[in-house]
């Protein structure tokens, strides 16, 4: 766990903070309420206002909220996203594209994600005089998509299944996929001596397999089935008995051995939604409300977080950096994945839009901040979080009309919306 403190207002009481924690919240969810309609019937989208009203309440502008960027509490709440949003990505995943459809995603983790990485590696030294390591380490962070930011997309019946799936599966995985090397090239800079690296990537992706798929296996043999559980054990149980596994594993995994507790997650969600799709369809009829409570803490806490400053910190070239990694080394990455597997170019190129930057990003880049990585480890994170935050606003105002456009160009192609 990451040391440090947090506090939610500049002086006053304890009583203080948390009543100015709690108008803030209570104001955004009802913010968020109000303005759902006019969201889905346009191009807007309440991520971005989210990160807006955190930078204006945070350091960079009324310093109403007051986070440090090192706190255990910073990253909870991010931790906390991403276990929720994971698990209920991973029970949308359909038994039936897994066994036949794994291969798109398949190839983009093998072959888009070092892509990706790489890419972002090149330029960023190139632009800026940080080490190849300390490149590298941008790549990293800058490679994983969000399924947080994606979620609007791979739950939206208008997108292609096939699409879904395949954006559903890649999201879910590379978080996770992507801490390994973070980790590992934090431990380079920190100087830390007899680390392996490759035991250290077996050991972490290998026990979050193992645990994912053993723990969901187990959870689907403890409810009830049948009639029992009809009589015995009521619907929204059933979803905090989900719920409950899915922290129960992160926990169990991230516990010595020291597997990976995001892939854990996502894992024990497929296994348990294929296994057992009451609790599966229990859990996702009664998530949105802790999806959106989720989703709403972590980007508040991240836009309290930013600076104008900080952001622009290595100027242009921060800028170059998030349109690489954005318009370049994603889509770069996707195109040669792909190839050759027959998926057609409004398909690819839907893929390789969405693939957001957010909360995987911002929580790794408070590892490095809170890790003794010398002083590249506050620029690395401020254009992490730059990154982040043209990547919020990017794909959170064309997610709608995104959704929208392949839905119309599927369809022309006499392929309905929510096929194969």
């Amino acid at each position: 766990m990451l040391p440090g403190t947090f506090h939610l207002a500049t002086g006053g009481t304890g009583g203080d903070a948390f009543a100015r924690a709690v108008v803030v919240l209570g104001a955004l969810l009802v913010l968020g309420a109000l303005l759902s309609g006019v969201t889905r019937r346009s191009f807007l989208a309440m991520t971005p206002v989210f990160v807006v009203a955190g930078f204006a309440l945070g350091r960079g502008g009324l310093e109403v909220l007051h986070f440090s960027a090192t706190s255990e509490f910073v990253t909870d709440v991010a931790t906390v996203a991403l276990i929720v949003l994971l698990f209920r990505d991973g029970l949308e995943v359909e038994a039936e594209l897994l066994q036949k459809a794994w291969r798109l995603p398949a190839r983009k983790l093998a072959v888009a994600l070092p892509i990706t990485c790489g890419v972002v590696a090149v330029v960023t030294k190139a632009v800026t005089d940080l080490s190849w390591t300390e490149a590298f380490l941008v790549g990293a962070l800058l490679s994983p998509t969000d399924p947080v930011l994606s979620s609007g997309v791979v739950t939206n019946p208008r997108v292609p299944r096939l699409v879904r799936h395949s954006l559903n599966l890649e999201s879910g995985l590379n978080d996770g996929l992507s801490l390994a090397p973070v980790l590992a090239l934090v431990m380079v800079l920190a100087d830390s001596s007899g680390f392996v690296w490759w035991r250290f990537v077996l050991q972490d992706v290998g026990f979050g397999l193992v645990f994912g798929v053993g723990l969901g296996l187990l959870a689907a043999l403890l409810m009830p089935r049948g009639r029992s559980l009809q009589h015995s054990i009521p619907a929204h149980q059933q979803s905090l008995f989900a719920l409950g596994v899915a922290f129960a594993t992160y926990g169990v995994t991230v516990l010595p051995p020291h597997g990976n507790g995001l892939i854990s997650v996502f894992v024990c969600a497929i296994t348990l939604g294929i296994r057992r799709p009451d609790i599966g369809r229990a859990f996702e009829q009664r998530a949105d409300d802790i999806v959106e409570i989720a989703k709403l803490g972590v980007f508040v806490v991240f836009g309290s977080l930013l600076t104008l400053g900080g952001l622009f910190q290595d100027g242009a070239a921060t800028v170059v950096i998030a349109f690489t990694a954005l318009l370049v080394a994603r889509p770069l990455g996707v195109v040669i994945a792909l190839a050759g597997t027959g998926t057609g170019r409004v398909e690819q190129a839907f893929m390789a839009w969405f693939g957001p930057r957010g909360v995987a990003t911002m929580a790794f880049s408070l590892l490095v901040v809170s890790a003794d990585v010398g002083p590249a480890g506050e620029r690395i994170f401020d254009i992490a979080a730059f990154c982040v935050v043209c990547s919020i606003l990017a794909h959170g105002l064309t997610d709608t009309p995104g959704v929208g456009w392949i839905a119309r160009r599927t369809t022309e192609k006499g392929q309905p919306s929510g096929s194969t």
